[in-house]
């Protein structure tokens, strides 16, 4: 069952443990951060993972010479508690952020030379940072700009603690301040189906409202944009895995946990194949489905509402060409089915590609060329169409898009999907989210989908792993370590 990885009692490295003890199941995001808040407070940690590598969701493959995401991940400054987590396991330099937010927007539909628009800031109090870039976007009228500015004061005023806003779409609520049908599709939904996984109108406004307050609203640099300069296995496995060694961590991975009950002295048993764990509380960061099937009897209140969340795919295309084509490191379009497409050539280690930034040192490619990734989300039309049509439909939208593609060969074409990629953001939604405490002493619920207040995100998975290890922590009667405060203050 062992990874490799001595346990963590057997370790001289890792800190000293208590007498306390606690197994998280999932080793995603919110579990490895669970697991080492844990530990960096003393406690005794079994981390258990099904599949045969951490990260989740956010993980990578092999694809011959290529390293490849399973989907483009992106965070932004106001993420504090990813960047909290990025420091954690020693990997900030690998993911950086912008020093300026700077989105290139492509509108296919107009004359060449005159396609490209800007969403950027200036060094300037909110909300005038972001004044001069809508006043010169391009993609919405002068009326429409105006209209934005209006809409986004509105948003600006709402109170995210009031219910009533998840009971809301955010579509209709745009419509109700001025929004034009231009407006919500070459500016609120070039951002909110990127961070909301879905379109306005299928959007609770709660968490629209979330997303732009927080984002574009807080403060001048909140909205600036990082991404992983290096594959997300690097980030979310290699580094994950270091750091939690290092915390006195025993990881499995390839050990699916098939039940978890509660013993009458107040300890818990974890089942896993061959083997009986014990532990003083449990943090379970699966997804909700699965949470569901290991809650045992009374732990929540109206289980059944776990499934009721509903889930939201992604479609992710990937693109090979036998040249450099695009000279950005990324651009998001409108007037087409492509939404955003990043450059990916350096960090799967294919050489060639543009000058941002050194060839990834982990892979292992020669020949010049370049590999851009297409990210797709909110696409319940698309993600079960089969490959060679997405083919069909997407080689042409990039060679309206991107001139250099229409003299380039190629090399590969292929597609990854997350049929359940995030949890779908309805109106509503809210009261279906549990917190992190459960009614069953020493039992914790961890995963982006609980109420953590932020949409599906890798910061929402964070944060609900720190919230697990705090309620764990309070009641084994451990100090919460000094540096889980660090992001909340930086917020």
């Amino acid at each position: 069952m062992s990874d490799g990885s001595p346990p963590a009692r057997a370790r001289a490295d890792g800190p000293r443990t208590t007498g306390r003890s606690a197994v998280v199941v999932g080793g995603g995001l919110a579990g490895i951060t669970a697991a080492l808040a844990l530990a960096d407070a003393g406690v005794r940690v079994t981390l258990l993972e099904g599949r045969p590598r951490l990260g989740g969701l956010a993980f990578s493959f092999q694809r011959g010479e290529l390293t490849v995401d399973n989907g483009q991940h992106v965070y932004l400054r106001c993420c504090t508690a990813y960047r909290w987590f990025l420091d954690r396991i020693e990997g900030t330099a690998l993911a950086p952020l912008q020093d300026r937010l700077d989105v290139p927007v492509v509108d296919v539909a107009k004359p060449e030379g005159r396609r490209l628009g800007r969403l950027r800031r200036d060094p300037l109090p909110v909300p005038l940072h972001l004044g001069r870039s809508l006043a010169a976007y391009p993609h919405l009228s002068l009326a429409e700009r105006a209209a934005v500015g209006r809409a986004a004061l509105a948003l600006k005023g709402l109170d995210l603690a009031d219910p009533a806003l998840d009971t809301q779409d955010f579509g209709s609520w745009l419509a109700a301040h001025g929004q034009s049908a231009r407006a919500v599709e070459a500016l609120w939904d070039l951002v909110g189906v990127a961070t909301l996984n879905a379109v306005a109108g299928d959007a609770s406004l709660g968490l629209a409202a979330m997303v732009f307050k927080t984002g574009l609203l807080s403060d001048p640099g909140a909205a600036d944009i990082g991404w992983a300069h290096v594959p997300l296995g690097e980030l979310h496995d290699r580094l994950a895995r270091k750091a939690l060694d290092s915390a006195g961590v025993r990881t499995e991975v390839r050990t699916r946990v098939t039940s978890v009950s509660i013993n009458e002295n107040g300890s818990w048993n974890v089942q896993v194949p061959g083997e009986t764990l014990s532990a003083d509380a449990v943090v379970l960061a699966v997804p909700q489905r699965e949470t569901h099937e290991l809650l045992p009897p009374g732990a929540l209140d109206a289980p059944e509402r776990l499934l009721e969340i509903g889930t939201a795919p992604i479609l992710n295309i990937h693109v090979v060409y036998d040249r450099q084509v695009l000279a950005r490191p990324f651009f998001a379009a409108v007037g087409t089915p492509v939404q955003w497409v990043f450059d990916r050539t350096h960090a799967s280690g294919l050489s060639g590609g543009g000058p941002e930034e050194p060839p990834y040192k982990g892979g292992g490619g020669r020949r010049p060329g370049q590999y851009l990734a297409l990210s797709q989300s909110a696409a319940q039309d698309e993600i079960d169409t089969p490959v060679a049509d997405l083919r069909e439909r997407y080689l042409p939208e990039l060679e309206r898009l991107i001139p250099g593609t229409r003299t380039a060969v190629v090399e590969d074409f292929f597609v990854t999907r997350e049929r359940t990629a995030t949890f779908a953001p309805t109106p509503g939604v809210g009261r279906l989210r549990p917190g992190a405490r459960t009614k069953a002493p020493g039992l914790y619920l961890a995963g982006a989908w609980t109420a953590t207040g932020w949409p599906a995100t890798m910061e929402s998975a964070v944060r609900s792993g720190v919230s697990a290890a705090d309620a764990a922590l309070s009641a084994l009667g451990r100090p919460r370590p000094r540096h889980l405060f660090e992001f909340e203050e930086a917020a």
